[in-house]
């Protein structure tokens, strides 16, 4: 499988590519890397990313080397001028970390070289894949909310035409079926967001950018069910080489061309910044790795075969379309509280922590309420953490809801998650507001002949038919998340601005805890259970106070 070297249809000119050639690894390949680049610069560079439909290197020409007001020449200095200079102390370092792999064999030394990458033109597929790493990698995703994604690319729609499916009989049926769903996104977005329009109309408290910026992403939310998993994006990393060196291992290991090719171009970009800490995952032991995973998920397969004939047995006598979104707790400790209790006590303690928990199990209801009220005191926001001692309880929660929810919620790292395959089996999820709008029609026409050309696929080519599973469709995953993670994620993904899908999912989180272990919950006082029209409204009233905009 061959990646496009040019994703987004960029082109620079020679004088350009001057400009651009000091600060990336590549000026041609959709993955690369940055260099020569302070931190500062980098941060800003990959925040607008998601937020934009250029390219990362068109980002940096146009709103930073070519901007005098960012004053990117005083923040980079002689960069340009001394390029020769910096790969030789580059090339120095590089040989310095070398020396202490190669001496002491300690892998944690591979965690103090860092990097920027940013992949351009993978699916929302390998997206996903990028983003699973949970420790020493962090990952931003250019945004379904603020970017429309029905622009074309010499006259196709940007969505990865699948090696296997091009090669076999569905390959025209799949590009029709995508093509629907491009063409269909296309012709609801401007009917969509007159409709959102009318049915919120703006206040006089409220000025015209602000409300058209709410307006628009409560359009582009609404009809993201549309996007196949085969949607082409943008995702930036910034991680160590440790952590790369796994991600690369496991993206070698896939069963999916995809993976693998991205796997090889990053290999390549890292190797021009940090190469000494990610070598391993192309040498032997990296290889011994990648044969170990493949082969686990190959008995796996085999094993779970039978259960699997069971599974579609089962499933055609009830109807899958109708099953319903939902957030279920499956296990918990019915003896957190007095745990966490005696966590909170035990580092001003001098007993063994054995002696301490009969301490806590022995207290009376109320005096334990009373130690968790201190440990918790009176936190004034939702980054006022509480501490490790509310680590202690973990649940494990199953969860049903649509792509686009688990886009967003799979992201949250301090936590276990799994999920199972991308499909069209659970049926999808239709927004109320295009059923109002009456537009739900030509949506579900689209997301229902994908649905059905992806099962088609999948009894042939099951990894590769999940490119053509629409983000409306519903995924299950399971979620093993701690009190302290589960404060987090609760408060964050319940907050006004955020998705419908996955603020139910966090509401529901929040409410399983605190049904099962008020004391515990009560600390969560930043959890938002009510519903808005605008989820971003608020949120662009903040940023027109920042700006000092004033209503129109």
């Amino acid at each position: 499988m061959t990646t496009p070297a040019d994703p987004w249809g960029d082109q620079f000119n020679h004088e350009e590519r001057a400009l651009l050639a000091p600060f990336v690894t590549d000026l041609d390949a959709p993955i690369f890397g940055l260099c020569n680049l302070p931190e500062v610069v980098k941060g800003a560079l990959f925040s607008r990313y998601s937020r934009t439909d250029k390219s990362l290197r068109r980002i940096l020409l146009d709103e930073f080397i070519q901007a005098p007001e960012s004053g990117f020449a005083a923040i980079v200095g002689s960069a340009r001028e001394n390029g020769a200079d910096q790969l030789v102390a580059v090339r120095q370092a590089e040989a310095f970390y070398e020396r202490v792999l190669i001496g002491y064999g300690d892998d944690s030394v591979a965690e103090l070289g860092g990097a920027h990458v940013a992949c351009e033109g993978v699916s929302n597929i390998a997206a996903k894949a990028l983003e699973d790493a949970r420790i020493g990698i962090s990952p931003l995703e250019k945004s379904t909310r603020y970017v429309v994604f029905n622009r074309k690319l010499a006259g196709q729609y940007r969505y990865l035409r699948e090696p296997g499916i091009m090669a076999s009989a569905y390959a025209c049926a799949y590009q029709s079926a995508l093509d629907g769903l491009f063409d269909t996104y296309s012709a609801l977005l401007d009917p969509t967001i007159a409709a959102v329009r009318a049915h919120s109309p703006r206040d006089a408290q409220t000025s015209e950018r602000a409300y058209a910026s709410a307006t628009r992403a409560k359009a582009c939310d609404l009809l993201r069910g549309l996007l196949p998993m085969a949607t082409l994006t943008n995702v930036g990393l910034f991680g160590n080489g440790r952590a790369f060196e796994y991600l690369l291992t496991k993206l070698y290991a896939s069963p999916l061309p995809e993976l693998r090719t991205v796997a090889g171009a990053m290999q390549h970009a890292l190797d021009a910044l940090i190469p000494s800490f990610v070598k391993r995952a192309k040498t032997e032991r990296g290889q011994e790795q990648q044969a170990y995973l493949r082969a686990m998920r190959e008995r796996v397969a085999v094993v779970s075969r039978e259960y699997q004939q069971r599974e579609i047995a089962d499933s055609a006598a009830r109807s899958l379309a109708a099953e319903p979104t939902g957030v279920s707790l499956v296990e918990f400790d019915p003896d957190a509280e007095a745990k966490v209790v005696a966590d909170i006590l035990y580092p001003h303690s001098d007993l063994p922590l054995a002696e301490v928990r009969a301490l806590a199990a022995a207290l009376p209801a109320a005096e334990r309420l009373a130690i968790l009220r201190a440990y918790v005191g009176e936190r004034g926001s939702r980054f006022h953490k509480p501490g490790r001692a509310f680590e202690r309880p973990v649940y494990t929660f199953d969860i049903l809801a649509d792509l686009g929810a688990y886009r967003d919620l799979q992201r949250h790292r301090i936590l276990t998650q799994e999920r199972q395959h991308y499909t069209t089996r659970h049926g999808y999820v239709t927004p109320p507001e295009l059923v109002a709008y009456d537009l739900a029609a030509p949506y579900a026409q689209a997301i229902e002949r994908a649905s059905t050309l992806a099962e088609q696929i999948a009894a042939e080519l099951p990894e590769p038919a999940q490119y053509a599973v629409p983000l409306a469709c519903r995924v299950r995953w399971r979620i093993s998340i701690n009190l302290r993670a589960a404060y987090h994620l609760a408060e964050l993904r319940s907050s006004p601005q955020g998705h419908p899908a996955y603020r139910q999912v966090a509401q529901a989180i929040y409410a399983h805890i605190r049904a099962v272990h008020p004391t515990l919950a009560e600390g969560m006082r930043f959890v938002d259970m009510g519903d808005y029209a605008l989820e971003r409204l608020d949120a662009e009233r903040r940023l027109d106070a920042k700006l000092g905009a004033q209503p129109q």
